[in-house]
């Protein structure tokens, strides 16, 4: 840094840079980290770090002073470095990495434990940002992201077998969230392509959990564009992973999302047996057993949400409104797109019992506001319910107030 004339803000910016040159994604380093480079407090960063690090200076991390984990003596000090490439890299190899020039043949570097818990992390994040907004293209675009840093980690480290399996896993995950944010914003193509790229890395990631997530979003996708034989095929393809077999509350989430699928191809009895099935799981479940965030949703509200759903496919509008008005009064009060997505179901169910005035009083609650650019699963169920509403009860005074306030 000295023979640089940088100060921790200006080498953070640097490393920034260069982890861009590398991932495709910027670093976001400031100069409190760097300090703490210095100072030893943090002695091994992580891998995406130390690659950046090594493209900006061309140095080895422990030629810098890292000391990798495990390590618990000093590393040996390196022999004394050529003066001539010193001042060859003062002079060319900054600009070259600033600029962006093509970068020195990469080093292989070592992906551990703590890249895949900061990855998870990163997922968690997202799936916060899904509750609270939605799918749509900032959630896409991040979790596209997330799996291509994911892969990169995967082809350009070295890794035991058991983190590349998770990172195979991870990168499945985060593939299968922008598939997710598709699917919620009602994009099927680009939904279809991301489930492509998704089954391909849970596959090779052998992880039975998220291949178990990547069916259920094929069901629903499946579901959206009503190819309702595939979305029962999707939903019994869930019940062979191994997440299905060992974990109560994974088979719950199976049944119950079988059951939504069933109507459509006429099974009635069967959706009936499998919401059964889905409560019988659901009451077995460990609460306290650890799962990954894409299992956080799946509570005894949603168990409710989806049983309310099925019953409105079995036309048993009272049996709905009950359990959908459960799931509502039990939702996290972070989780704004369920509770608008449930409160809709809630105006179908009234609707269905003959009562258009409460509907479109239930309605009203989520009708986003004047200006809004919202797109996805909510605009649709309200232009689904207005046609509902017009077909029901064509005549009356609400339908024609509900009518001149959507317009």
């Amino acid at each position: 840094m000295e023979a640089h004339g940088h100060s921790s803000s200006s080498f953070a910016q640097a490393v920034s840079k260069a982890k861009e040159a590398l991932t495709g994604s910027p670093g976001t380093y400031d100069g409190r980290i760097v300090r703490d480079w210095k100072a030893g407090r943090v002695r091994w960063p992580n891998a995406v770090t130390r690659a950046a690090i090594q493209h900006l200076t061309g140095l080895d991390p422990v030629r810098l002073g890292f000391v990798p984990r495990g390590r618990n003596e000093a590393v040996e000090a390196p022999s004394q470095e050529d003066p001539m490439r010193r001042r060859t890299f003062v002079t060319v190899v900054p600009a070259a990495a600033l600029a962006g020039a093509a970068p020195p043949a990469r080093a292989r570097y070592t992906v551990g434990t703590g890249d895949v818990q900061r990855l998870r992390q990163e997922l968690a994040d997202l799936s916060k940002l899904d509750d609270r907004e939605g799918g749509g293209p900032e959630l896409e675009k991040r979790a596209i992201a997330l799996a291509d840093e994911t892969i990169n980690l995967q082809r350009n480290g070295s890794a035991t077998s058991r983190i590349r399996s998770r990172l195979y896993a991870l990168g499945a995950a985060s593939t299968a969230m922008a598939m997710w944010a598709t699917v919620d914003s009602r994009q099927p193509v680009r939904a279809q392509r991301h489930l492509e790229r998704a089954t391909h890395l849970a596959g090779l990631s052998g992880d039975g959990q998220v291949q178990h997530q990547i069916w259920q979003y094929a069901s629903m996708l499946a579901k959206q564009r009503e190819h309702w034989p595939d979305a029962v095929a999707a939903a019994e393809a869930a019940m062979s992973a191994s997440a299905h077999r060992t974990d109560p509350l994974y088979a719950s989430l199976s049944h119950a999302r079988l059951a939504v699928s069933l109507p459509g191809i006429g099974e009635h009895t069967r959706a009936q047996r499998a919401l059964e099935r889905a409560e019988q799981a659901f009451e077995r479940a460990d609460p306290r057993e650890w799962r990954p965030t894409s299992m956080d949703f799946y509570t005894r509200s949603e168990l409710d949400g989806l049983t309310g759903i099925t019953y409105l496919w079995l036309n048993q509008p009272e049996r709905a409104e009950y359990h959908l008005h459960r799931c509502v009064a039990a939702l996290r009060p972070d989780q704004h797109r369920n509770r608008a997505f449930y409160a809709v179901n809630i105006a179908f169910a009234q609707l269905g019992q003959g009562d258009p005035e409460q509907a479109c009083n239930t309605a009203a609650a989520v009708i986003p506001p004047p200006g809004s650019t919202s797109a996805g699963r909510i605009p649709h169920l309200l232009d689904t319910f207005t046609a509902k509403l017009n077909a029901a009860a064509p005549g009356a005074r609400i339908t024609h107030e509900w009518n001149a306030r959507t317009a």
